[in-house]
């Protein structure tokens, strides 16, 4: 079927950063009761049950054994709810938290209404987000925050991190500038800041001010700035903690002081970009060198978080497979897929002609990108689970549960995995007394599910995992979140995917877009 270019390029309705009031979730309840679930806490401790958790007005009051593992259920349990959940055989987890999130919108290419990406992250036991930056702007965000915090939307909780860049003409251009600016994104309504990279003196004073005014920092050490801002640079200067891991490797140098860039390179050429980024950790000091422990040790000692976001990167080892990963055809907006595919406009669009030679690199990469994260937990460094999607393949949501199952691959424990994906996260977000793992006193932010996450983490996809049925020896689809709890809002997870499905159906139907699988290359009208 021939397609119209201009199909893929629509943007989402008129008024996409409206966000509708909530439709979807019930509650919060005078008292809910979840009966009867294996409980995986969030904080590290082995999975127990049966136990019945007590809700009352969004916040845990009781959690209580009610048996053992192949007994009847005790007879003295908890007192009825308004409303019950019967999780007998099912697993209850801490909401998950996202570090790195995005409200995108029509304006960046991606022409997704915000309803769509808070629909995918519940669909996925998202119940938290730590927003690092839209076009909309921070006191959007911030508006959009406070209607999530009372309950009058469809969305997780948002923590809004407004975007600083230093190095952008006409936005900032001096310290003082970079203190006024700081001092704007906290009366929006910031709670923190992602800093993007800046001259030194722009850069230093902007987290200043940001530590003066109480705002958490993180940062995006861009190649532009990362010879005067790595990672030993930035944590001297109080930056709290860092996303993807450019200037991590930088900071590992011990035999040059910059990148081994091609002498044809070009920071605005993303395939120049991406493929160079690829072969940058076989520059740094490798594992048991003298330099890897320095800034190791050093980041330790510093109380220094990182949020690798190994997932965003994940098509530059296997652009095949993850362009072709199944949820795209009922959960990935047209637009969104348009956005993906090779373009020199669009970033994160970098396949202009990408090989097994950019692959293979980009799999040593995350060899010893892993192997720094692996020991960074080992010796007590918070790591974070965040997703950025919404760029290079990777769906909302759908993200953030690749980036648990590559953490597994890095070697944590899944227990680790899902204590990163909740507890760390709050610890790094600094609401640990408020949310991150099950406990008494604590927002009732919860993930229940059928399936055992710890055996596996792909049961979590809202597309399911695929296995056989012992007894008619047929594969089924198992999997996908049953209920996500966000402060006592309780939302089913079919109800959730069926209407991110239905979006997106209307949204082919009404471009004349055939359903299920989107084409790589866009055909012109004009051949027919």
């Amino acid at each position: 079927m021939a397609l119209v270019a201009a199909v893929f390029t629509m943007c989402a309705a008129a008024g996409a950063q409206s966000v509708p009031a909530r439709a979807l979730g019930e509650g919060p309840y005078d008292r809910l009761v979840i009966r009867g679930a294996t409980v995986i806490d969030g904080a590290g401790a082995p999975p127990f049950g049966p136990a019945d958790i007590v809700v009352e007005d969004g916040r845990i009051t009781e959690i209580v054994a009610v048996g053992a593992p192949g007994l009847p259920m005790k007879e003295d349990r908890p007192a009825p709810g308004a409303r019950e959940i019967d999780a007998e055989g099912m697993y209850v987890m801490p909401g998950f938290i996202n570090l790195h999130g995005h409200i995108h919108n029509k304006d960046t290419g991606q022409g997704v209404p915000p309803d769509y990406i808070f629909k995918l992250w519940l669909a996925h036991g998202i119940t938290s987000v730590r927003e690092l930056g839209n076009d909309a702007g921070a006191a959007w965000t911030a508006g959009v925050a406070r209607r999530s915090a009372k309950n009058e939307i469809d969305a997780p909780t948002i923590y809004p991190y407004p975007v600083f860049r230093g190095w952008t003409a006409g936005e900032v251009d001096s310290a003082d500038e970079a203190r006024d600016r700081i001092r704007q994104l906290k009366r929006d309504g910031a709670v923190g800041v992602k800093f993007f990279g800046a001259p030194e003196e722009i850069l230093w004073a902007g987290l200043e001010e940001a530590k003066k005014q109480n705002l958490k920092t993180t940062m995006h050490h861009a190649q532009l700035d990362v010879a005067h801002a790595d990672v030993m640079d930035t944590s001297a200067h109080g930056l709290g903690s860092m996303e993807h891991w450019y200037g991590l490797p930088e900071a590992l140098f011990d035999d040059r002081t910059l990148q081994d860039y091609p002498l044809d390179y070009n920071y605005n050429d993303e395939q120049h970009r991406f493929e160079n980024a690829g072969k940058l950790w076989k520059q740094a000091a490798g594992p048991d060198s003298k330099r890897w422990e320095e800034v190791m040790s050093t980041l330790l000692e510093r109380g220094f978080s990182i949020v690798p976001t190994f997932s965003i990167y994940s098509s530059s080892r296997d652009w095949m497979r993850k362009r072709r990963a199944e949820w795209h055809d009922e959960y990935t907006m047209p637009s969104l897929w348009k956005f993906y595919a090779p373009d020199r406009n669009a970033h994160g669009s970098y396949w202009f002609d990408w090989g097994t030679e950019q692959e293979a690199a980009w799999k040593e990469n995350y060899r010893l990108w892993m192997r720094f994260i692996e020991e960074y937990k080992n010796r007590g460094g918070k790591v974070g689970v965040g997703e950025d999607a919404g760029y290079i393949y990777s769906t909302y949501g759908f993200g953030f549960i690749e980036e648990m199952e590559m953490l597994r691959e890095a070697g944590f424990h899944p227990l680790e995995v899902i204590n990163a994906a909740t507890l760390q996260g709050a610890k790094i977000l600094g609401v640990e007394s408020e949310t991150g793992s099950i406990q008494v006193g604590k927002r009732a932010d919860l993930v229940i599910v059928k399936e055992n996450p710890l055996a596996n983490l792909k049961t979590l996809y809202a597309s399911g995992h695929i296995k056989l049925d012992p007894e008619t020896n047929r594969p089924v689809r198992v999997g996908g979140v049953d209920y996500v709890v966000k402060k006592g809002v309780v939302y089913e997870g079919a109800r959730l995917r069926d209407e991110i499905k239905t979006m997106v159906a209307a949204e082919k139907q009404r471009l004349g877009v055939a359903p299920g699988p989107m084409p790589i290359v866009d055909f012109d009208l004009s051949e027919d």
